[in-house]
């Protein structure tokens, strides 16, 4: 029985990891459960799972989570600093990180210097600290299993493969919700509309990430230090559908592509479970009753957030970091109504012009790239 910790348990990926490990209690135990500030919830999962420990990082919430699980033997804690001191101080077999946005970096640099093992849906970890985290990887022997269904794909398709074999990898994205919309009316975008994402539900801040797709610019820089492929090597293809998940071509010119209903808890039982497969019963693909598929390149004018992605990339040192955190920023002011949803990339060009980076980096510099972001925004 694997021992899982897993870090946001209250947000999407949270909850679908729950469902998991409800449809297997035999193979799997949670030790401890986090939250930003859904105690309510919170309080809900750790009656039905009973962990051994919880912690809410708004402390204002720690009252009522105490008095929520008082007829329990659930230990009660609050703050940041306190899901680290559960990472280190756990028996974990594996953390699920599953915090959203540059707050979830630092615990899995803290896991991965354990030793422990993290199925990550964190992008933000490997965008702002991949060569960190590989060479901590590399000395303690920890793993990082991703979590998002992209680089879940391509990491099924290279099981069995020589790294030497592979010609590229193709990340596809559904284009989100504007995708057909006339350009002309971007800067008309209301928060709701860029909400309502075709495929899949998720959380506020990565349905704006799909509508702009700055999410595939961050799953490029992830996909760059999960497979230690060269930039140019790496491709984007929109595919609406979202039925490939992405796709790896070989030097024979073959591709490997994986499939599935667009379900969140297939890549996260994954994570959960490798190198096994374990059954389930969620919906089956049906490709007879969906007929075709279709794809096409992105385009450059309508998805400014890829070409700064590679832009990033090629500079490397903390102009990644910069880039995930003047897009989160971004991304907050366009959600509160303070700028157009054009402008969400415009501000984090600016922020990337005005920076001087820093390489090699440490996690204190990356750590004052993320406080001094929000500061200045």
């Amino acid at each position: 029985m694997k021992k899982i910790g897993i870090l946001g348990s209250t947000g999407s990926i949270g909850k679908n990891t729950l469902k998991v490990i409800q449809n297997h209690p035999e193979q799997f135990r949670i030790l401890y459960l986090t939250a930003n500030r859904q105690v309510e919830l919170l309080i809900e999962q750790a009656r039905i799972f009973q962990p051994e420990a919880v912690c809410i990082v708004v402390k204002t919430k720690y009252q009522q989570l105490c008095e929520g699980l008082a007829n329990t033997n659930i230990h009660c804690l609050t703050g940041g600093d306190n899901i680290l001191d559960l990472i280190r101080d756990s028996d974990a077999d594996i953390i699920l990180n599953a915090i959203v946005g540059s707050a979830g970096m630092q615990s899995t640099i803290v896991a991965v210097q354990k030793g422990t093992d993290v199925a990550l849906s964190n992008k933000e970890s490997l965008v702002m600290a991949g060569e960190l985290i590989n060479n901590i990887c590399s000395e303690t022997g920890a793993k990082i299993f991703p979590v998002d269904s992209e680089h879940s794909a391509v990491w099924q398709c290279l099981a069995g493969e020589s790294p030497e074999d592979v010609e590229r990898i193709i990340l596809t994205g559904s284009g989100g919700p504007f995708l057909r919309r006339d350009l002309a009316t971007f800067g008309t975008i209301t928060r709701e509309e860029a909400l309502r994402h075709p495929n899949w539900s998720m959380g506020n801040k990565i349905t704006i990430d799909s509508a702009t797709m700055f999410n595939k610019g961050l799953e490029l820089i992830e996909a760059y230090h999960l497979f230690h492929l060269d930039e140019s090597k790496i491709d984007i293809l929109i595919h609406p559908e979202s039925i490939i998940h992405s796709m790896v071509q070989f030097q024979d010119g073959s591709v490997k592509a994986q499939l599935g209903v667009p379900d969140m808890k297939v890549p996260i039982q994954y994570a959960l479970s490798y190198p096994q497969h374990i059954s389930n019963d969620w919906p089956r693909l049906d490709l007879a009753k969906i007929g075709t598929l279709h794809f096409e390149e992105p385009n450059p004018t309508r998805f400014p957030s890829l070409r700064i992605a590679r832009e990033v990339l090629r500079a490397g040192g903390t102009y990644p970091a910069v880039f995930n955190m003047a897009n989160e920023c971004a991304v907050e002011r366009f959600l509160e109504g303070k700028i157009s949803f054009p402008e969400i990339s415009e501000e984090v060009e600016k922020a990337l012009e005005a920076h001087k980076t820093l390489n090699p980096c440490s996690l204190d510099d990356l750590l004052n790239i993320s406080n001094c972001s929000k500061k200045i925004f």
